[in-house]
C-alpha cells in the first residue's frame, strides 16, 4: 500500500500592517514620517510603543479613519498623502478639536504638533462633594491662568503637570489616553507629551486655548 501523506497545511498569511510591539526599520520609517508631519511621539527608535500608537491614533483621527492604532492600508495611505489637521487659530496657542479628539499646538497660525487627546466622555459621575455631574469639556476660547509643575489633585481627579484654562479644567498628563472621549472634562494627553509641553514652554500663562 502506498504511504499515507499528511494533508498540506495552508500557508500562514503574512502580516503587512504595523502595530504595537513591532520593531525594526519599517517602524523607524513610520516614526520618522509621523514626526515629519507633526504627530509627536518622542525620539524615533524603531520600537512601536505606546507613544507611537498615540501618534498613529492622532493621524487616524485627523484622517477620519477607524481608531485601531494599527498601520494598515488606509492609515498607510493617509501617511503617504501627508494628512494633517487644520487649525482655527491665527497666532500661537492650543487648538482642541473635540470631534476629532486631537490637540494641536499652534505657532504663528501653523500646526506644529498634533497629539492624541481624550476629553469629556459625556457620562455622569459623582463629584467629591457628592453631587452628580456630566463629563463634558467646555467649548470656547480661554486663557491659561494657572499651572502646577507636578501632580495636582483637582475636583476632576489627579492630574500630571496641569495647565488650567477654565475653572478646574486643564490640559494635563495621564497614564491613560484612550482613542475615545473618556475624561471627566479635562483634555488628557500622555505624561510624556505633557513633559514635552513643559520642557518647551508651549502653554505659558496667558496663552490661548481654543476648544471647539
Amino acid at each position: 500500500m502506498p504511504a499515507k501523506t499528511e494533508p498540506s497545511k495552508p500557508p500562514t498569511p503574512v502580516r503587512t500592517d504595523l502595530r504595537i510591539g513591532d520593531r525594526g526599520p519599517k517602524v523607524l520609517a513610520l516614526q520618522q514620517r509621523l514626526s515629519a508631519l507633526g504627530y509627536w511621539l518622542g525620539e524615533p527608535d524603531g520600537h512601536y510603543g505606546s507613544l507611537t500608537r498615540q501618534a498613529v491614533w492622532a493621524l487616524q483621527k485627523s484622517a477620519g479613519l477607524s481608531r485601531d492604532g494599527n498601520v494598515g492600508p488606509a492609515t498607510q495611505k493617509a501617511l503617504a498623502n501627508g494628512v494633517r489637521p487644520s487649525t482655527n487659530l491665527s497666532g500661537n496657542g492650543i487648538d482642541i478639536n473635540l470631534k476629532r479628539q486631537i490637540l494641536m499646538i499652534v505657532r504663528g497660525g501653523e500646526v506644529k504638533y498634533i497629539l492624541n487627546t481624550s476629553t469629556g466622555g459625556g457620562y455622569e459621575y459623582e463629584t467629591k462633594k457628592g453631587n452628580t455631574a456630566t463629563a463634558r469639556t467646555p467649548k470656547g476660547t480661554f486663557t491659561v491662568y494657572y499651572t502646577v509643575d507636578g501632580s495636582d489633585e483637582g475636583f476632576l481627579g489627579t492630574m500630571w503637570r496641569p495647565r488650567y484654562f477654565h475653572g478646574g479644567y486643564a490640559v494635563h498628563g495621564s497614564p491613560s489616553i484612550p482613542a475615545h472621549p473618556a475624561s471627566h472634562g479635562c483634555a488628557r494627553v500622555s505624561n510624556s507629551a505633557m513633559n514635552m509641553i513643559w520642557a518647551r514652554d508651549l502653554m505659558p500663562k496667558g496663552s490661548t486655548v481654543l476648544v471647539r
